[in-house]
């Protein structure tokens, strides 16, 4: 058993990763998605005279990157008052993962009080379904950079051999590919033309055929049921409004199901 003294440093070291992970999380978002992408400000989904105002929204992004400015400024403190850590093997991919963590924790916290709990803006405040952008966002971002980081701890730290890491190497990648393959691949191509429509019960053919007109589609198929239908799409973007007008699920392949889910027909 380590000395309290030397569990307190390698707390502090670890700790270092974890602060900077989570300020480059938060730097990584507002960056890319405030002022890159400009898919949403800290503030969009308020309403109000003041919200509308871009300056307010500009200055809430610039007060946010100011807290993930302490934030990282107290990781890169606490890395400087532990770096003689780094003279022990595996300090390296200690942390390493433990910023994947901080990186992941970021996107999951942010995901769930900024998205879903106070509801102050959406991945992208434009689109028709905005619980999928934050979905594939909380995946990919969040969850599986985390797991990614966990993975990747197991078995290594200051003072274990690196070859301890190294082991976990394959199963670190084969973890972040699949979970990053997963929403990605939930993504239609853009050139399937027929979607695959579950409506929910108790919509009537009227009112399917309605839907239908409103994204300009026309009728390939229909079940039995009246409740499965197959639809061409002369324009694929419209396909999320079916869902604004009963549908439960919409699919692009006559066989909704699997890697056929995206399957032309």
């Amino acid at each position: 058993m380590l000395p309290a003294s030397a569990s307190r440093v390698e707390n502090r070291f670890s700790w270092a990763g974890y602060l900077l992970g989570f300020g480059l999380g938060g730097f990584f978002d507002g960056i890319l998605l405030h002022q890159v992408l400009q898919w949403h400000h800290l503030l969009s989904a308020l309403d109000g005279p003041a919200f509308r105002d871009l300056r307010v929204q500009v200055l809430a992004d610039g007060l946010f990157h100011v807290v993930m400015y302490v934030v990282a400024a107290a990781g890169l403190w606490l890395l400087w008052r532990t770096r003689d850590q780094f003279a022990r093997p595996g300090a390296d991919r200690w942390m390493f993962a433990n910023t994947l963590i901080g990186f992941g924790v970021w996107h999951v916290a942010d995901s769930i009080l900024s998205h879903w709990v106070l509801g102050i803006h959406r991945i992208r405040m434009d689109s028709e379904i905005p619980l999928v952008w934050d979905l594939v966002w909380f995946a990919v971002f969040g969850v599986a950079v985390a797991a990614a980081g966990w993975l990747l701890r197991r078995g290594a730290g200051p003072g274990t051999p690196s070859g301890g890491a190294r082991r976990h190497a394959t199963s670190v990648a084969l973890t972040l590919a699949v979970l990053i393959a997963g929403p990605v691949a939930a993504l239609p191509p853009p050139d399937v033309k027929t979607a695959m429509v579950l409506f929910r019960p108790g919509i009537g053919a009227a009112e399917v055929f309605s839907a239908v007109a409103a994204v300009n589609g026309h009728v390939v198929w229909s079940d039995a049921s009246g409740a499965l239908w197959a639809i061409g799409l002369p324009d694929t973007s419209k396909a999320r409004l079916l869902y604004t007008r009963g549908a439960l699920l919409v699919s692009n392949g006559i066989v909704p199901a699997g890697c056929f889910a995206w399957s032309g027909v």
